[in-house]
C-alpha cells in the first residue's frame, strides 16, 4: 500500500479521494467477530514496520486531511468542534506537595478528533511533557494515541505516538510547500535543529526535490551536530551550513522555518521574521512560536493559516492577547485583526488552497508565511494509514478488550 500512495505523491487533493478510497479501505477487520472485540497494539518498532517513518505517503495524507477540513468532513474537540484539545494545568501554589509544578512544558493533554471521507475513524492523542524528561533519557513529551471505529466505538489499535506526531506535524509544512513554494526552491533555513526541523525538511525535499542545502541556527553543538549526521546520512546530497542568527536563517532562503521550542509569554522573546530579511519568492513555514515585524504585516505577504477554525476557537477559549498564550503566528493573525491592524480578509486557509477554491502560489515574486498550529485530525489521518497498513502486513500485537461484553 505504500507503493501505491508513493505512486501518488504527485497527485492533487481532488485525485487523492480516489486514492486513498481504491488503496485504503478497511482491511481484514478486527470487528469482524463481534460481539468479540480485538484490537492491535503497535509498538515504536511496529509503527517504524508499518510505514510511518514513511514521509512522502504523510504529505499526502494530510493533503486529503486538509481537503476534508475544508469541506467540514471532520470534527475536533469542545463545542466548536475545533479545539485543538483540552489540556491539564497545574497550579504555582498547591497545597498538595505531591502534585506537579508547572514548569516549562509540563502538561497533559488530550487530543480527540473524527475524520470522514476515505478514512472515517476517530481518535485521540494523549500525551504528557516534561522537558526534565532529557535529564532521563526520554523525549520530552511522551505519545500514545488510540484509534477507534467511528460505528461502534471500539477501538482498533493503540499506538507508540512519538513517530506518528513528529511525521505528521512535519508533513503539514510539506502540503504548504507543494502548493506555496517555488518549486525550483534549492535552499532551506531552519531555526531548532530538532526533530522537527528532520521532518520538516523531509517533507520540503518531497515537495521540492531541487533542494540542495540547509541553512541551521541551533542553541547547543550536541544537537547541530547530531542534525548533521542525520542529515548526512539521510540526504547526502544536501549540503549544511551552521549559522549564528535568524537573520542569516531566512536571508536569501527560498524556504524558511523556525521550528525551536521557546518559552510561552512574551512575544517579545519569540523568533521574528523582518521584512527585510525575506527575499522575494519565499516561503515561510512556521510550526513554532514565532512572530513578524511590521513589515511581514503588509497586504503583498500572503498569510495562510493552516486551518481558520482552529484560531477562531482560540478567539472563544483566550483571553487577548491570545499570542501570549499560543506563539503561533497566525495566533498573532488574529490579535493584529483584533487590533485593527489587519484585515481579516487578508486571511487564507490552506485547505481552501489544497482544494482549488483559492489560488496557489500566483508568481515566482510572491512571498508566503504559513502558520502550522497542530491538530488532532492529524493523528487520525496518519494514524488510520499506518494502522491499515499495520493489519494489512499483519504487523503489532493482537490484543483482546472481552470475549462478550460483561455489561450490555
Amino acid at each position: 500500500m505504500i507503493d501505491a500512495q508513493l505512486d501518488a505523491s504527485a497527485k492533487p487533493a481532488s485525485d487523492l479521494d480516489a486514492v486513498l478510497a481504491e488503496k485504503n479501505a478497511q482491511p481484514a477487520d478486527l470487528l469482524a467477530s463481534l460481539p468479540r472485540i480485538d484490537f492491535l497494539y503497535l509498538s515504536e518498532p511496529d509503527m517504524i514496520r508499518a510505514g510511518v517513518t514513511d514521509m512522502p505517503a504523510c504529505v499526502n495524507a494530510m493533503e486529503e486531511m486538509f481537503a476534508l477540513l475544508h469541506r467540514g468532513d471532520y470534527r475536533m474537540a469542545g463545542g466548536n468542534n475545533n479545539s485543538h484539545g483540552a489540556i491539564v494545568v497545574f497550579p504555582e501554589n498547591s497545597p498538595f506537595p505531591d502534585m506537579p509544578k508547572p514548569t516549562t512544558d509540563r502538561r497533559f493533554m488530550a487530543m480527540p478528533a473524527y475524520l470522514g471521507g476515505a478514512f472515517r475513524t476517530a481518535g485521540m492523542k494523549w500525551y504528557g511533557s516534561n522537558i526534565a524528561n532529557r535529564d532521563k533519557g526520554l523525549p520530552r513529551s511522551i505519545l500514545t494515541f488510540i484509534l477507534n471505529d467511528a460505528d461502534t466505538g471500539a477501538p482498533l489499535a493503540i499506538m507508540s505516538a512519538n513517530l506518528l506526531s513528529a511525521y505528521r506535524t512535519g508533513a503539514v509544512p510539506g502540503v504548504g510547500a507543494r502548493h506555496l513554494a517555488r518549486p525550483d526552491s534549492r535552499v532551506v533555513g531552519i531555526t531548532g535543529p530538532g526533530v522537527m526541523a528532520r521532518t520538516s525538511l523531509s517533507a520540503f525535499l518531497t515537495a521540492c526535490p531541487l533542494i540542495h542545502t540547509v541553512k541551521i541556527k541551533g542553541r547547543g553543538q550536541t544537537n547541530i551536530d547530531g542534525f548533521k549526521a542525520w542529515v548526512a546520512e539521510t540526504y547526502p546530497q544536501i549540503t549544511v551550513k551552521v549559522v549564528e542568527t535568524d537573520e542569516e536563517v531566512v536571508r536569501g532562503s527560498d524556504i524558511a522555518t523556525f521550528c525551536a521550542s521557546v518559552a510561552t509569554g512574551d512575544p517579545s522573546k519569540y523568533p521574528t521574521v523582518r521584512r527585510e530579511w525575506v527575499k522575494p519568492g519565499a516561503f515561510l513555514s512556521m510550526p513554532a512560536p514565532c512572530n513578524i515585524d511590521e513589515g511581514m504585516q503588509a497586504p503583498d505577504i500572503r498569510k495562510v493559516l493552516d486551518f481558520t477554525g482552529l484560531y477562531e476557537a482560540y478567539l472563544e477559549e483566550l483571553p487577548a492577547p491570545r499570542h501570549n498564550h499560543v506563539p503561533a503566528v497566525g495566533v498573532r493573525y488574529f490579535d493584529l485583526v483584533e487590533e485593527g491592524k489587519l484585515p481579516r480578509d487578508a486571511l487564507e486557509d490552506l485547505g481552501s488552497i489544497v482544494c482549488g477554491d483559492t489560488p496557489s502560489r500566483r508568481n515566482a515574486q510572491e512571498i508566503i508565511i504559513l502558520s502550522v498550529g497542530g491538530m488532532a485530525v492529524e493523528d487520525v489521518a496518519w494514524g488510520t494509514m499506518v494502522y491499515r497498513n499495520a493489519v494489512a502486513k499483519g504487523i503489532g500485537v493482537k490484543l483482546n478488550l472481552w470475549e462478550e461484553p460483561a455489561l450490555k
